[in-house]
């Protein structure tokens, strides 16, 4: 099998071999090509001395900030392409760093030290594979394994369990049944990780494929990782909407929405709350009033610590607070507020979100449900066909037209603008100019009257 490199990477192994150095490309761009997908991000391995690779690349751009560590960038025709020295790592006293990196002339001691089997394969168009550890046999089976020993392999690094969980997701490959166990028996150390890594491999391991078999057969490294979903485990639903427990349900929501990180995470949280609002009525049914809430300040809580950007962490809330709408039963003057409230986007997506929650219920209502999202998502889009109007400043005039036609600036300004844009919204009257300086003037005239009144009491 021949891998085709990109022409830069190609160049600059050549320039690295005519120094009398071996080369190879490594890692997760070597497992992709071989599986017929384009490959981002070649990182080479060289058995050059970090000084030697600067040698090589004389007259070139290079960068030497991790020169340290055995990495060196260079820029070549424009890309920058990160050259390693082989080496051994030594000593993970924090599961995560190493504490001693030692340099080596052989590739297959190199690929000792990483994590996978699928990530262990070294490609040279000169010397062709090294695959010391069945990596491509692994890849023909569509296996997730260790190199060498497990635990061995996790104490140095505790983020390579959520990778394992993560490229299984992604590939659609299962976990070899020793490097499974271990990812169990090791979940404690992730504690040891910064929630910034946590929460980019709990991203991409959300949108993958595989998602929610990850969830229902990991779970117990979600729960430690973000204890606050454990509580839907077992929380039962005995309604005849549902038939799942919290935790059940939230898995088949997962799988259902589209796999972007803001949805993923939406419907992994939509339902937190449920377990701290369940009431069980005289009959045996389950209720769970005012747990959307509930499930917005534990999604917040979560986000927050996991350091997310603000602008994610609000969107996600508002996807989980108003998840639960009724979207054939809301009028086209409440859309609009909610479009006011929310914007047009996250409106549009509480339709994807309830498809989802609904897909995750009890089936014999599936359909019926289905009717009512299409119901309510033809109201929005007829709104979207029209002129916008759903914010104060959407409107014709401002607080300056108020002022000339005589009502002296205070907080009345507002409050007749509010009125302005609920008739706009409710359709009573027209947002042009000339309508709503009509019915300003109506307005002001009514307040001074009010004001009159008030004034000879």
């Amino acid at each position: 099998m021949v891998i085709k490199i990109p022409p830069q990477v190609n160049r600059a192994i050549e320039i690295l071999e005519e120094n009398g150095h071996s080369a190879y490309v490594v890692g997760g761009a070597v497992r992709d090509a071989i599986m017929g997908k384009t490959a981002d991000d070649w990182d080479i391995t060289t058995s050059a001395l970090p000084e030697e690779t600067v040698r090589a690349f004389n007259g070139f751009r290079v960068i030497e900030t991790g020169i340290k560590h055995g990495t060196v960038t260079v820029i070549v025709d424009g890309t920058p392409l990160e050259i390693t020295t082989y080496r051994i790592e030594t000593g993970y006293s924090d599961n995560r760093h190493p504490d001693r990196v030692d340099f080596t002339d052989r590739i297959e001691v190199d690929l000792s030290r990483r994590d996978f089997t699928v990530n262990s394969i070294a490609y040279s168009p000169k010397r062709g594979f090294a695959d010391p550890f069945g990596g491509k046999k692994d890849i023909d089976n569509k296996l997730i394994r260790s190199v060498g020993e497990a635990d061995r392999r996790f104490g140095e690094d505790a983020l390579r369990i959520l990778r394992a969980l993560r490229f299984s997701s992604v590939l659609g490959f299962e976990i070899e049944p020793g490097t499974a166990e271990s990812i169990h028996r090791n979940c404690n150390s992730l504690k040891n990780i910064s929630v910034e890594r946590i929460f980019v491999e709990l991203s991409k391991l959300l949108c993958g494929k595989d998602a929610g078999r990850i969830l229902r057969e990991y779970e117990d490294i979600f729960f430690f990782i973000l204890p606050e979903l454990k509580p839907m485990k077992n929380c039962l639903q005995n309604h005849e909407r549902h038939i799942f427990d919290v935790w059940g349900h939230t898995v088949k929501a997962v799988e259902s929405v589209e796999p972007v990180p803001e949805m993923r995470f939406a419907m992994l949280l939509h339902d937190s709350g449920k377990p701290h609002c369940k009431i069980t009525d005289e009959n045996g049914t389950d209720h769970f009033y005012g747990h959307s809430k509930v499930s917005r300040k534990i999604a917040e809580d979560v986000l927050l610590k996991l350091k997310t950007s603000t602008a994610f962490r609000n969107r996600i809330c508002d996807l989980v607070e108003y998840h639960d709408f009724l979207p054939d039963k809301i009028s086209k003057k409440t859309y609009k507020k909610y479009i006011a409230k929310l914007g047009y986007d996250t409106v549009k997506d509480l339709f994807e979100i309830r498809k989802s929650d609904i897909s995750a219920q009890n089936p014999k209502f599936l359909a019926e449900e289905l009717v009512r999202n299409e119901s309510g998502l033809k109201i929005l889009e007829e709104i979207s066909s029209e002129e916008k109007c759903f914010k104060i400043t959407d409107l014709a005039i401002g607080g300056r037209e108020l002022v000339l036609l005589g009502l002296k600036p205070s907080p009345k300004t507002g409050k007749i603008l509010e009125i302005l844009l609920d008739e706009v919204m409710d359709e009573k009257i027209e947002n042009t100019h000339e309508a709503l300086n009509e019915r300003a003037l109506q307005l002001i005239k009514q307040q001074e009257r009010r004001d009159n009144g008030n004034c000879k009491n």
